[in-house]
Protein backbone atom coordinates (compact mmCIF):
# COMPACT_ATOMS: atom_id res chain seq x y z
CA UNK A 1 0.00 0.00 0.00
CA UNK A 2 1.09 3.56 -0.82
CA UNK A 3 -0.17 6.67 1.06
CA UNK A 4 0.35 10.14 -0.07
CA UNK A 5 -0.19 12.57 2.87
CA UNK A 6 -0.33 16.27 2.26
CA UNK A 7 1.89 16.25 -1.49
CA UNK A 8 2.21 19.49 -2.63
CA UNK A 9 4.74 20.97 -5.42
CA UNK A 10 5.47 24.41 -6.09
CA UNK A 11 7.85 26.02 -8.81
CA UNK A 12 8.75 29.71 -8.20
CA UNK A 13 5.29 30.72 -7.67
CA UNK A 14 2.93 28.06 -9.70
CA UNK A 15 1.53 25.64 -7.62
CA UNK A 16 1.48 22.24 -9.73
CA UNK A 17 0.16 20.11 -6.71
CA UNK A 18 -1.76 21.24 -3.93
CA UNK A 19 -2.06 18.69 -0.91
CA UNK A 20 -2.52 15.89 -2.43
CA UNK A 21 -4.23 13.14 -0.17
CA UNK A 22 -4.08 9.69 -1.47
CA UNK A 23 -3.91 5.90 -0.71
CA UNK A 24 -3.13 3.12 -3.32
CA UNK A 25 -4.04 -0.45 -2.77
CA UNK A 26 -2.32 -3.42 -4.27
CA UNK A 27 -4.44 -5.33 -6.63
CA UNK A 28 -6.49 -2.30 -7.66
CA UNK A 29 -6.56 0.24 -10.97
CA UNK A 30 -6.54 4.22 -9.71
CA UNK A 31 -7.41 6.78 -12.83
CA UNK A 32 -6.86 10.27 -13.04
CA UNK A 33 -8.83 12.22 -15.35
CA UNK A 34 -7.20 15.76 -16.33
CA UNK A 35 -7.00 18.51 -18.99
CA UNK A 36 -3.57 19.42 -20.39
CA UNK A 37 -1.10 21.16 -17.38
CA UNK A 38 -4.00 19.98 -14.46
CA UNK A 39 -0.80 18.42 -12.72
CA UNK A 40 -1.68 14.75 -13.98
CA UNK A 41 1.61 14.03 -15.17
CA UNK A 42 3.30 15.98 -12.55
CA UNK A 43 1.54 13.62 -9.71
CA UNK A 44 3.08 10.25 -11.27
CA UNK A 45 6.14 12.08 -11.65
CA UNK A 46 6.39 12.46 -8.22
CA UNK A 47 5.08 8.74 -7.25
CA UNK A 48 7.87 7.60 -9.75
CA UNK A 49 10.55 9.64 -7.67
CA UNK A 50 11.21 11.37 -10.67
CA UNK A 51 10.62 14.64 -8.87
CA UNK A 52 10.55 15.86 -5.39
CA UNK A 53 7.58 17.46 -3.51
CA UNK A 54 8.15 20.34 -2.02
CA UNK A 55 6.10 19.25 0.90
CA UNK A 56 4.87 16.07 2.23
CA UNK A 57 5.67 13.24 1.68
CA UNK A 58 5.11 9.47 0.09
CA UNK A 59 4.98 6.22 2.64
CA UNK A 60 4.79 2.83 1.23
CA UNK A 61 3.48 0.86 3.51
CA UNK A 62 4.74 -2.90 2.67
CA UNK A 63 6.95 -4.16 4.72
CA UNK A 64 10.07 -3.52 2.34
CA UNK A 65 12.12 -0.52 1.57
CA UNK A 66 10.83 2.17 -1.33
CA UNK A 67 14.07 1.65 -3.03
CA UNK A 68 12.99 -2.39 -3.29
CA UNK A 69 10.00 -2.04 -5.25
CA UNK A 70 9.81 -2.27 -8.97
CA UNK A 71 7.96 1.00 -10.61
CA UNK A 72 7.22 0.85 -14.20
CA UNK A 73 6.71 4.35 -15.68
CA UNK A 74 4.86 5.24 -18.72
CA UNK A 75 4.96 9.40 -19.16
CA UNK A 76 3.59 11.09 -22.03
CA UNK A 77 6.70 11.97 -24.67
CA UNK A 78 9.14 9.79 -23.66
CA UNK A 79 11.39 8.07 -25.84
CA UNK A 80 14.32 5.59 -26.59
CA UNK A 81 17.18 5.71 -28.34
CA UNK A 82 16.71 6.09 -32.09
CA UNK A 83 19.56 4.03 -33.48
CA UNK A 84 18.80 1.15 -31.09
CA UNK A 85 16.51 -1.56 -32.09
CA UNK A 86 13.53 -2.23 -29.40
CA UNK A 87 15.09 -5.53 -27.91
CA UNK A 88 18.61 -3.35 -27.54
CA UNK A 89 17.11 -0.29 -26.00
CA UNK A 90 15.42 -2.63 -23.22
CA UNK A 91 18.21 -4.63 -22.90
CA UNK A 92 20.18 -1.64 -22.23
CA UNK A 93 17.20 -0.25 -19.35
CA UNK A 94 17.86 -3.42 -18.21
CA UNK A 95 21.19 -2.77 -17.26
CA UNK A 96 20.45 -0.01 -14.71
CA UNK A 97 18.62 -2.45 -12.05
CA UNK A 98 19.45 -5.65 -13.57
CA UNK A 99 16.08 -6.85 -12.65
CA UNK A 100 14.76 -8.05 -15.54
CA UNK A 101 16.34 -11.56 -17.45
CA UNK A 102 16.52 -11.67 -21.26
CA UNK A 103 13.52 -13.90 -21.13
CA UNK A 104 11.90 -11.23 -18.72
CA UNK A 105 12.66 -8.40 -21.83
CA UNK A 106 11.53 -10.50 -24.88
CA UNK A 107 8.67 -11.75 -23.11
CA UNK A 108 7.42 -7.67 -22.56
CA UNK A 109 8.05 -7.18 -26.18
CA UNK A 110 5.77 -10.36 -27.11
CA UNK A 111 2.95 -9.01 -24.41
CA UNK A 112 2.60 -5.48 -26.29
CA UNK A 113 2.76 -7.53 -30.04
CA UNK A 114 5.70 -6.75 -30.99
CA UNK A 115 8.23 -9.29 -32.47
CA UNK A 116 11.27 -8.98 -30.33
CA UNK A 117 13.71 -9.68 -33.03
CA UNK A 118 12.65 -6.62 -35.29
CA UNK A 119 15.99 -5.38 -37.05
CA UNK A 120 14.60 -2.15 -37.35
CA UNK A 121 15.93 0.75 -35.25
CA UNK A 122 13.23 2.41 -32.69
CA UNK A 123 13.30 5.53 -35.44
CA UNK A 124 11.56 3.65 -37.79
CA UNK A 125 8.89 2.68 -35.58
CA UNK A 126 5.29 4.01 -35.89
CA UNK A 127 3.38 5.95 -33.57
CA UNK A 128 1.55 3.14 -32.42
CA UNK A 129 5.26 0.69 -32.25
CA UNK A 130 6.68 3.36 -30.34
CA UNK A 131 4.07 3.72 -27.48
CA UNK A 132 4.05 -0.56 -27.40
CA UNK A 133 7.38 -0.31 -26.71
CA UNK A 134 7.15 2.41 -24.16
CA UNK A 135 4.66 -0.29 -22.17
CA UNK A 136 6.95 -3.16 -22.91
CA UNK A 137 9.69 -1.24 -20.94
CA UNK A 138 7.63 -0.68 -17.94
CA UNK A 139 6.56 -4.21 -17.74
CA UNK A 140 9.34 -6.02 -18.04
CA UNK A 141 10.84 -5.91 -14.39
CA UNK A 142 7.05 -7.12 -13.07
CA UNK A 143 6.63 -4.43 -11.21
CA UNK A 144 4.85 -3.53 -7.95
CA UNK A 145 3.52 -0.09 -9.15
CA UNK A 146 2.68 0.79 -12.39
CA UNK A 147 2.33 4.35 -13.67
CA UNK A 148 0.69 4.87 -17.34
CA UNK A 149 0.37 9.00 -18.61
CA UNK A 150 -1.87 8.97 -21.46
CA UNK A 151 -1.19 5.28 -22.21
CA UNK A 152 -3.18 4.68 -25.27
CA UNK A 153 -1.85 7.89 -27.56
CA UNK A 154 -0.65 6.38 -30.88
CA UNK A 155 -2.60 2.99 -30.52
CA UNK A 156 -5.15 2.01 -33.16
CA UNK A 157 -7.84 0.12 -31.84
CA UNK A 158 -5.96 -3.46 -31.41
CA UNK A 159 -3.27 -2.00 -29.50
CA UNK A 160 -6.16 -0.21 -27.07
CA UNK A 161 -7.72 -3.85 -26.41
CA UNK A 162 -3.71 -4.92 -25.79
CA UNK A 163 -3.06 -2.40 -22.99
CA UNK A 164 -6.87 -3.04 -21.72
CA UNK A 165 -6.03 -6.91 -21.38
CA UNK A 166 -2.21 -6.42 -20.09
CA UNK A 167 -3.84 -3.78 -16.86
CA UNK A 168 -6.34 -6.67 -16.26
CA UNK A 169 -3.09 -9.16 -16.11
CA UNK A 170 -1.04 -7.43 -14.21
CA UNK A 171 -3.94 -6.17 -11.55
CA UNK A 172 -4.11 -10.44 -11.20
CA UNK A 173 -0.36 -10.25 -10.54
CA UNK A 174 -0.94 -8.04 -7.75
CA UNK A 175 0.73 -4.67 -9.33
CA UNK A 176 -0.99 -1.54 -7.80
CA UNK A 177 -2.25 0.70 -11.24
CA UNK A 178 -2.43 4.63 -12.02
CA UNK A 179 -3.25 5.78 -14.97
CA UNK A 180 -3.52 9.38 -16.20
CA UNK A 181 -5.70 10.40 -19.22
CA UNK A 182 -7.97 13.14 -20.66
CA UNK A 183 -9.87 10.52 -22.21
CA UNK A 184 -13.06 9.46 -19.43
CA UNK A 185 -13.74 6.47 -21.62
CA UNK A 186 -10.14 5.27 -20.76
CA UNK A 187 -10.79 5.45 -17.37
CA UNK A 188 -13.90 4.76 -16.36
CA UNK A 189 -13.19 1.19 -18.05
CA UNK A 190 -10.77 -0.13 -16.14
CA UNK A 191 -10.37 1.94 -12.89
CA UNK A 192 -11.77 0.46 -9.98
CA UNK A 193 -11.62 4.27 -8.36
CA UNK A 194 -11.53 7.61 -10.61
CA UNK A 195 -10.29 11.00 -9.46
CA UNK A 196 -10.49 14.21 -11.03
CA UNK A 197 -7.32 16.51 -11.29
CA UNK A 198 -8.12 20.21 -11.81
CA UNK A 199 -5.17 22.52 -11.31
CA UNK A 200 -3.40 20.64 -9.04
CA UNK A 201 -6.34 19.54 -6.67
CA UNK A 202 -7.58 15.86 -6.52
CA UNK A 203 -11.17 15.32 -5.94
CA UNK A 204 -12.64 11.57 -6.19
CA UNK A 205 -15.68 11.49 -8.65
Amino acid sequence: MIEIRQVSKKIKQTILLDNINLSLKEGEVYGIIGENGSGKTMLLRVLAGLVKPTEGEIVWTEKKKKEDWNIGVVIEHASLYPDFTGLQNLRYLAQIKRKASEADIREAIKRVGLNPDDKRNFRKYSLGMKQRLLIAQALMEKPDLLLFDEPTNGLDATGVELFYNIVKEEVRRGSIICIASHITENITELCDKVYYMKKGKLESI
